[in-house]
């Protein structure tokens, strides 16, 4: 058991909750993407079955395991053909971006959820019982996890969201450069995992980010809903 705690970046005893949240957040995620991308017009995704808000058929296997570890991870990515787009490149920046868009507002209902129940007494401090305890743990974790997916997936490096979004932001000719460093990507996840050095100035301010938001967001919603 001390092993696994130490192993895993998240408590042990909150895993549970943390594997639940990861299973909501990537899902609404890769949805996201798949549903605007058929809209627009390219049934890619639509014909290999990912508009749907089953969690079997987004999830990567590496990715969960890595997010349960490193902090960080990733779902299956979907499938999409730019060339299908009236647009392509306005559509492939919404397609995009309605990913992290999708965790923002996941944060944002998590929030305000939670500070009704704590308006309720359910996630009142003290004293809390079990069942109390696990609605504080679950929202606690949801928030800051889509907050967190929200920010890391705007990073510009491949193949997160923000990269797609900047290569078609900048002139086809600087994409077409900085598209050469594409082969590079595993390479800097790769540090990030095995030296906490490189943590320490990329998941780490990223996460306290998040938490920074959930903070500020969440006050706000307790003020809104009858104040402290």
């Amino acid at each position: 058991m001390e092993f696994l705690d130490r192993l895993l970046f998240y408590p042990l005893e909150q895993l549970p909750f943390y594997l639940i949240v990861i299973i909501i957040a990537f899902t609404v995620h890769e949805f996201s993407h798949a549903y605007f991308a058929n809209k627009f017009g390219d049934p890619t995704a639509k014909l290999l079955g990912r508009v749907t808000l089953n969690p079997a058929v987004h999830f990567d296997f590496l990715g969960i395991v890595l997010l349960l570890i490193a902090g960080f991870g990733w779902a299956r990515p979907v499938p999409i053909n730019r060339e299908n787009f009236n647009k392509p490149r306005l559509m492939s920046i919404v397609v995009a971006a309605v990913g992290p868009l999708s965790n923002l507002v996941l944060g944002i209902i998590g929030a305000l959820i939670y500070a009704v129940l704590y308006q309720l007494g359910y996630a009142n401090p003290i004293p809390l019982t079990g069942s109390e305890q696990a609605v504080q743990i679950f929202f606690e974790a949801f928030i800051l996890l889509n907050f967190f997916l929200c920010l890391f997936n705007l990073v510009p490096l491949p193949p997160l969201d923000g990269y797609r979004i900047l290569e078609d932001v900048l002139p086809p000719r600087v994409s077409a450069k900085i598209q050469r460093f594409e082969q590079w990507s595993i390479l800097f996840f790769l540090l990030i995992i095995l030296l906490p050095v490189f943590q320490n100035y990329t998941i780490a301010p990223l996460y306290q980010a998040a938490r920074n938001m959930a903070h500020e967001v969440l006050n706000l919603f307790i003020m809104i809903t009858g104040g402290y």
